[in-house]
């Protein structure tokens, strides 16, 4: 924005939201466009250009975030909604400047429903908030990421189709969320019927969910609750290797069995663990928590420890299980937690049984012989499970990379591309649950296909003709 048309904005921008909450401090402006991804710590330590917003914007309610758009629309400006910054893929990168929309004042809860077992809240409320206020009603909302300590939002759990620790029986966040509000070009406003389950014609809501704000902003959603659970029981075994417990895993999903948490980790990942735990397991690690009537976890508990033990697993008691529940944000503080000039990407992906085998083989080897010069390492468990499926969290770090920025940042690009093509070439996914962002927008079409990507621009292109929300991302182009 030139200068005088930038202030004229600004005030525009002062008269809905108040001069506290229009920031065009470069500081702040560049906190904005910082979020969890490699990339964007790499460029902060480095003291590298950060593409970043020309003005924050602070709004408290829907109204506002409407009010907002449509002076957008008018000047043709890009748009790019924050929540809690704990996004991995650069989301939140302002890649053409413009305006940095900050929710995080809109936390309000707007309902708690104790009889349809659901609440409604702004999208700016940290999913810490919303998880202590219905669990002092004896409710939750089973939705733990572990970014839980880096305070996510309501709003970013439903734009990156984010997944927490229980999603194998409760759910991901599309799984969860009923309804939403939004703001979409050049300032119109919707929001989507109270049941998502119906025969009315495509889901609008389903559409904006993972959408990553490239539609529009989240303002509102309507989320199910679960009754906090009676008890949980917790198991641990340890396989020779991996793929026994990957098999074991896929017959405890066969049977239709649903534990809270079941997490495989390979015999890298255990080391990991261990070291990190205090725990002391040889092979590759499993661990899982049955939770809700007492009668029914120790019943499913009982089941599936016969499925593993059928598959060759020792028996390590609860004790290996509750220790990985209790410690399990561990790994993700200070200290514990990879962070640069360490290169490291998490290429989760996600395929069929039948498959996941041959992909975590190719992958592993792929990483770490194909950059051996590099002594690449790979580290991966498997966490999600679904009826015909499970994901697979994976990891790569290089110790010790190029000090050059360009070579680091090329020798990042050149490991998640090898990785994302070995997950799509044994019927994978870019990614499983941490979004796509401007780092993976690239492998977006490779994954739909050229005539089925069309579509979903031509979708993009009817809502944002202006191509102002979050350009860049997704695999979507730049404004017009």
């Amino acid at each position: 924005m030139k200068s005088l048309l930038q202030e004229l904005i600004r005030h525009e921008l002062v008269d809905v939201v108040g001069e506290e909450h229009v920031i065009v401090d470069a500081s702040a402006r560049e906190d904005f466009a910082t979020d969890y991804s490699w990339a964007a710590k790499y460029l902060r330590l480095r003291d590298l250009p950060m593409p970043a917003p020309n003005v924050v914007v602070r709004p408290s309610s829907h109204d506002e975030v409407v009010k907002i758009v449509r002076i957008a629309s008018t000047h043709r400006l890009p748009i790019v909604a924050k929540g809690g910054g704990s996004g991995t893929q650069g989301g939140v990168l302002a890649l053409y400047g413009g305006i940095g929309l900050d929710l995080r004042r809109m936390n309000r809860i707007l309902e708690i429903d104790e009889v349809s077992l659901c609440v409604t809240a702004e999208a700016g409320i940290a999913g810490t908030a919303l998880e202590e206020a219905v669990s002092a009603r004896g409710l939750t909302l089973a939705h733990y990421p572990g970014s839980m300590l880096l305070d996510p939002t309501l709003g970013g759990f439903l734009a990156a189709r984010g997944s927490g620790v229980v999603s194998t029986k409760y759910g991901k966040a599309e799984d969860i969320v009923m309804a939403l509000r939004a703001a979409v070009p050049p300032g119109k406003t919707f929001r989507t019927h109270p049941v998502p389950n119906h025969a009315t014609g495509p889901s609008l809501l389903g559409a904006f969910v993972g959408s990553e704000g490239t539609l529009g902003v989240i303002t509102e959603a309507t989320m199910r609750l679960d009754p906090l659970p009676e008890a949980r029981r917790f198991l641990g075994f340890a396989f020779d290797d991996v793929f026994a417990g990957l098999r074991a895993g896929r017959d405890v999903m066969a049977a239709r069995w649903r534990p809270a948490a079941m997490r495989l980790y390979d015999d890298a990942g255990t080391r990991d663990l261990a070291s990190v735990l205090g725990l002391d397991v040889q092979g590759s690690l499993m661990v899982i928590m049955c939770d809700g009537d007492a009668r029914l976890a120790d019943l499913e508990a009982e089941a599936i420890a016969a499925i593993c033990t059928r598959r060759g697993a020792r028996e390590l008691g609860e004790t290996a299980g509750r220790t990985w529940w209790d410690g399990r944000y561990k790994v993700y503080k200070a200290g514990v937690a990879p962070e640069p000039p360490l290169l490291f990407g998490t290429t989760d992906t996600v395929c069929r049984f039948k498959d996941i085998e041959a992909l975590y083989r190719a992958k592993k080897e792929t990483i770490e012989r194909g950059f051996a010069r590099y002594a690449a390492r790979y580290t991966a468990h498997f966490s999600h499970w679904y009826p015909w499926g499970t994901m697979v969290y994976d990891r790569f770090y290089v110790d010790q990379p190029p000090q050059e920025p360009r070579e680091a940042i090329a020798l990042h690009e050149s490991i998640w591309d090898a990785a994302v093509r070995v997950n799509l070439r044994y019927g994978g996914t870019v990614n499983e649950h941490h979004g796509i962002g401007v780092k993976l927008g690239r492998f977006v079409r490779e994954q739909y296909g050229e005539e089925a990507f069309s579509v979903v621009q031509d979708v993009k292109d009817a809502i944002d003709p202006a191509g102002i929300m979050n350009p860049g991302k997704l695999g979507f182009g730049p404004p017009r």
